[in-house]
């Protein structure tokens, strides 16, 4: 599949993305070639590792592997997204897409949660009922 898509690429005379795989992307994760994944594309930020505004730590931090959310929970600029262009040396082969760590699901709290019925409902109706018994007092008191 992969194939067809590069010679689809090259019929329409656009230049083919270099694929790496995960275990390539996982080898460069130290000062010396610090490697990320954003979005299945691969950034080379070795050269960045000092400018970067939020510190080098940050991006060492998610040295070869994916930083996507990482990436898009800081709200990026539009301007810093256009500088990360720059640092693109490829994407991740379409093979290894599935091993990226998902991130965790959000976990919905139900009737059969081991979170308390009184800790949920009945405490806070009953804070309720005397903040508004307190409230009655003080109106009519005057």
């Amino acid at each position: 599949m992969v194939a067809e898509e590069a010679k689809d690429m090259v019929d329409q005379g656009k230049e083919c993305p270099k694929y790496y795989r995960l275990e390539d992307v996982q080898k460069h994760n130290n000062s010396r070639s610090t490697w990320i994944i954003i979005h299945h594309k691969i950034y080379d930020v070795t050269k960045f590792l000092e400018e970067h505004p939020g510190g080098e730590e940050v991006l060492r931090e998610q040295a070869g592997g994916d930083a996507t959310e990482s990436f898009e929970d800081v709200g990026h600029s539009t301007d810093a997204r256009t500088m990360s262009t720059q640092y693109v040396i490829g994407e991740l082969h379409p093979d290894d897409h599935a091993k990226l760590q998902r991130p965790s699901e959000t976990l919905i709290t139900t009737m059969e949660s081991t979170s308390s019925w009184w800790a949920n409902w009945v405490i806070p109706g009953v804070a309720a009922v005397i903040v508004a018994f307190m409230y009655h007092l003080y109106m009519t008191s005057d």
